[in-house]
C-alpha cells in the first residue's frame, strides 16, 4: 500500500471567499501579519502499488478536483 496526496487550490484568478473571510477575521482575533489567505482542499489516498501516477491524476482530474477553477497537485509520500 502506498499513501498519496492530492492538494486542490482554487485557481489564482478565481475568487476565494473563504479565504477572505479567513483572512478579515485574523487581525480581529489578535493575528497580525497576514495579507492573504487561499483556502483549498486536501485528500490522503490510500493505494495499492500497481496504482500509477497517470491514474491518479485521472483521479484528481476528473473526482477531486475541477480543472476549471481549480488546479490540483498529486504526490505519493516518502517509503
Amino acid at each position: 500500500m502506498a499513501r498519496v496526496f492530492v492538494d486542490v487550490m482554487p485557481k489564482p484568478e478565481i475568487l476565494d471567499p473563504q479565504g477572505q473571510a479567513v483572512a478579515r477575521a485574523l487581525p480581529r482575533l489578535g493575528f497580525e501579519g497576514v495579507s492573504a489567505v487561499r483556502q483549498g482542499k486536501h485528500f490522503v489516498l490510500e493505494v495499492d502499488d500497481s496504482v500509477d501516477d497517470d491514474t491518479l491524476t485521472k483521479i484528481a482530474e476528473g473526482f477531486l478536483a475541477n480543472p476549471v477553477i481549480e488546479d490540483f497537485v498529486v504526490r505519493r509520500a516518502e517509503s
